[in-house]
């Protein structure tokens, strides 16, 4: 093990960061999910998901601006360091660091579940066990290897909505697989209109949207280990918007418009019933299949998100000293053991205690999406207002229309929070959410954080040498 603990190795190239950046907006919730989403809003569904995803764009855009200038490990948790204060980096380090952890042990627990439609007489954990072994592995390899896993898990889900959207338009427009007879696009208004439930219906659909781009801001923390942060990061940014158009909307449009948007939900995942209705018999083991590698990405994600969180922190002396280290590879191997033990702790608390407090668990994640979100475009802004015009003339990536559309999405998260008071599932976030926040703060004051010198890379070098590094 490597005590130098400065030391990540740039491995990831711009395939990589590509698809990942691709992978991360594309979740379970668009196979298995989506249906819940479209009986709030209906076939209005579709504005949701591009309102959710302009939101999106600019808070990326934001998170890009200062990883191209500043590109770390730590990401938005350094960033809320330098530019907010020491206490910011803390909170928002050790949030998303569980909020990932709650994350994880929810998608390795689904892959026991994926895997039971297969092999219903092995136990369920076994394979959560399994799972977690192999992406922990994965992970304490290189960086390089989590970078190809990602890739190819990123590439199964792409190539399943391609096929399906290339599929579900020749139904549409030459009825293929609807004995000749053309669909056409008739179901996006014939069953009580475009906007079935008013525009009450789009809001209440916004929050259950704004949490399946969960992750993709996990784009942030491969800026340290990217091989040229300065090409790789601004285009996989550029393209995200895009993405969300073509894979989100591109393929709900199919679906709403091959079927009526009440049935759907009724007969299994809609992507399911497409292939089945384009003839191919075995739908439901290609979408069981593809739901799994989603879930093993996520998983892949939680695992490297944690332990480069637990490694910034430790920079930042806001962490035990020791998960600062890297191995010779420049894995912070000491901060993933430590991520993989946590995980394991997670998993047996999933089996033993009731759901309903694993349920309070994981809105702490749900609202850790959110608090990362506007930590994101605070510090954006405080970065901004502190460059010289010389320095923002050399920005590579920057917010458009700012601050304007920096403060739109800012109040937009504010109607998502409000939104998630309404319902029930999501309401106890908004308790349980800022009382973990209070618990993390204190632990800062008595442990001493506030009065210690913080630790952590100059700004100087992090914007001139780690650049350096990669030109």
């Amino acid at each position: 093990m490597n005590t130098n603990e400065q030391e990540l190795k740039r491995s990831l190239q711009e395939r990589h960061i590509r698809l990942m950046a691709l992978g991360s907006t594309i979740g379970v919730g668009l196979f298995l999910g989506s249906a819940t989403a479209i009986k709030l809003a209906g076939p209005a569904i579709l504005v949701s998901y591009v309102i959710g995803g302009l939101a999106i764009y600019i808070i990326m855009r934001a998170l890009g601006e200062m990883a191209v200038y500043k590109p770390v490990a730590g990401s938005f948790s350094r960033y809320a360091q330098n530019y907010l204060s020491p206490l910011s980096g803390f909170l928002t380090g050790w949030n998303y660091w569980f909020m990932w952890l709650v994350t994880c042990i929810a998608e390795i627990t689904a892959v026991g579940i994926y895997m039971g439609v297969w092999f219903p007489t092995v136990p369920q954990w076994i394979w959560a066990l399994a799972a977690l072994a192999a992406m922990g592995a994965v992970n304490l390899a290189a960086v390089k290897a989590y970078g190809e896993f990602e890739y190819w898990f990123a590439m199964v889900k792409v190539v399943t909505i391609i096929l399906m959207i290339v599929g579900g338009s020749a139904m549409i427009m030459f009825g293929l697989g609807n004995h000749g007879v053309a669909t056409g696009i008739s179901n996006l208004w014939s069953h009580g209109g475009f906007m079935p439930n008013g525009a009450k219906g789009v809001l209440m659909a916004m929050q259950m949207v704004m949490f399946a781009y969960l992750g993709v801001e996990m784009i942030g923390l491969t800026a340290g280990e990217a091989e040229n942060p300065n090409k790789s990061i601004p285009d996989a940014i550029n393209s995200v918007f895009w993405r969300i158009l073509i894979f989100y909307v591109g393929a709900l449009f199919v679906i709403l418009s091959i079927y009526p948007w009440n049935e759907l939900g009724t007969h299994g995942s809609p992507f399911e019933m497409t292939f089945q209705r384009l003839g191919i018999r075995s739908a439901a083991g290609i979408i069981n299949f593809v739901v799994l590698t989603a879930a093993l990405s996520s998983c892949n994600g939680g695992i490297y998100s944690t332990g480069r969180m637990l490694y910034n922190l430790a920079q930042q002396g806001q962490s035990p000293r020791m998960f600062a280290a890297t191995s010779r590879d420049g894995i912070p191997q000491r901060a993933i053991w430590a991520s993989i033990a946590m995980l394991l702790l997670g998993v047996l608390l999933n089996y033993l205690v009731p759901a309903r407090v694993f349920v309070w668990v994981t809105s702490i994640a749900t609202f850790g999406a959110v608090w990362t979100w506007t930590i994101v475009l605070i510090t954006q802004m405080k970065f901004r207002r502190g460059l010289s015009d010389a320095e923002r003339g050399r920005l590579i990536l920057r917010v458009p229309f700012y601050p304007y559309a920096s403060w739109a999405a800012l109040a937009f998260l504010g109607i998502v929070t409000v939104l998630m008071a309404y319902f029930p599932d999501t309401r106890i976030a908004l308790l349980v959410g800022p009382l973990w926040l209070v618990l993390l703060a204190v632990l800062y004051y008595a442990l001493g954080l506030d009065k210690g010198k913080q630790s952590g890379v100059d700004d100087a070098h992090l914007s001139q040498g780690s650049i350096a590094k990669c030109e």
